[in-house]
């Protein structure tokens, strides 16, 4: 089965990412390691210039675009990270750069796009609703679309984060992924399988944001009325082709979490690390803590995929997670 995305164009996005992104740390942290009986390292993306892990495959992208596409322009629909991943790349690369994000989305997200030069729209309750816009916009005013999911060079760009943890860690067990449409978890399984096939790729989403996992388990494309979460990085209520085609091929299973499970895990990275995890960055410990009787005696990696949290979500985590702490003394 030939796959829209191979190991050697995670290759070639090597060069092309480092050039503007250092590697990102994979740190096994003591305090989390002990809550959890095994050996858990954090893949630190939040620590990029955007403060999540897409920027790498905004780079990829916008890298090898030449002037005529570049001048003409790049258009995307996010949440906020993708939104700055083009925004950023469209800076460094002089590519003019417009964003359609959900009304009410993140406003620390929105700022940063702003402050990247990128022209803002918010339009829809949602990320669907907004990526129908974006659509309509594009045949009126040109540019090129940048899928978040349908784009091998943003998925091959993305894998370059899985190639530094095997760098450092050449044999893991299991490496857990946040899924938003799933870029990252398609990057991490191209890469583990070629460099270490022993190793479990899952992917992670949230209870109330679970049709790219229903779609995965069942094999039909399933779409959700709502996706309520407060981790915006898990809030799509409908999968994507490309992705979703090579996570039937090569992802190993998937977890759901709940909406505390995060706020929990949130406030336990906080605590341990003093890095702050968005909702979708925290998914991977909320998972690990959640199977950690299946977890005992592995090597678990887990992706912190960004650090872009709503701050107005933070009195909420340290509350939620406070009560956790004292209910189990």
């Amino acid at each position: 089965m030939t796959l829209p995305v191979s190991y050697d164009d995670v290759l070639a996005a090597l060069p092309r990412v480092h050039a503007l992104l250092k590697p990102t740390p994979l740190f096994a942290w003591p305090g989390l390691s002990k809550l959890l009986g095994f050996p858990f390292y954090l893949k630190h993306e939040n620590h990029q210039p955007v403060g999540a892990f897409k920027v790498r495959g905004g780079v990829n992208f916008v890298s090898t675009l030449n002037e005529k596409e570049r001048a003409a322009g790049i258009i995307g629909v996010s949440t906020g990270n993708h939104g700055q991943s083009l925004a950023f790349a469209g800076r460094h690369f002089q590519a003019a750069c417009t964003i359609v994000v959900p009304e009410k989305a993140n406003p620390d997200k929105c700022l940063a796009i702003r402050n990247l030069g990128a022209e803002l729209i918010e339009y829809g309750r949602d990320f669907d609703e907004a990526k129908g816009y974006v659509e309509q916009l594009v045949e009126t005013r040109g540019g090129r679309y940048v899928h978040s999911a349908n784009e091998p060079l943003l998925i091959a760009g993305v894998g370059t984060m899985a190639w530094e943890v095997f760098e450092e860690l050449p044999a893991p067990d299991v490496i857990l992924v946040p899924i938003g449409l799933g870029s990252s978890v398609c990057g991490t399984c191209i890469v583990a399988k070629h460099r270490y096939p022993k190793a479990k790729v899952i992917g992670i989403q949230s209870e109330n944001a679970p049709a790219v996992a229903d779609s995965w388990r069942t094999k039909e494309h399933v779409t959700t009325d709502a996706a309520n979460t407060w981790a915006e990085g898990f809030a799509t209520r409908a999968p994507a082709a490309m992705t979703l085609e090579i996570m039937h091929a090569l992802m190993d299973d998937v977890i759901l979490v709940s909406e505390d499970e995060l706020r929990i895990a949130a406030y336990r990275i906080l605590k341990h690390t003093h890095n702050l995890a968005e909702g979708a960055g925290a998914g991977t410990l909320a998972a690990a803590f959640k199977c950690r009787e299946q977890f005992a005696g592995k090597t678990i990696v887990g992706v912190l995929s960004g650090g872009n949290l709503d701050l107005a979500e933070l009195p909420t985590v340290l509350r939620v997670g406070e009560e956790e702490r004292l209910g189990h003394g």
